[in-house]
């Protein structure tokens, strides 16, 4: 199928079967807000439920203490529990 006749989310979904990605990235990417982003690899993820295919979610990460057992591992969190830092990197989608 052409490029063209791809909707946005079919082309997610192909980048997300060739690298990880963070909602940040896939927003700049294919020029969609971070939100809508979000969305649609939520929407990924329950179309996959027919398939063999999985969504992996590599989860938020503190940058300053290291942890990574954040409760919602779909959203980045505004700060850290354990050390309060704000310094925390946004969860990365691929599909396996």
């Amino acid at each position: 199928m052409r490029e063209a006749n791809r909707t946005t989310r079919q082309r997610i979904a192909d980048r997300l079967r060739d690298d990880a990605l963070q909602a940040g990235a896939i927003a700049r990417e294919f020029e969609i807000q971070a939100s809508d982003a979000l969305g649609h690899v939520e929407h990924i993820s329950k179309s996959l439920d027919s398939t063999d295919e999985q969504l992996l979610v590599a989860p938020p990460t503190c940058d300053d203490c290291g942890f990574d057992a954040f409760d919602d591992l779909v959203n980045r969190p505004s700060r850290c529990p354990e050390c309060k830092s704000e310094s925390v990197t946004e969860p990365a989608y691929r599909i396996n």
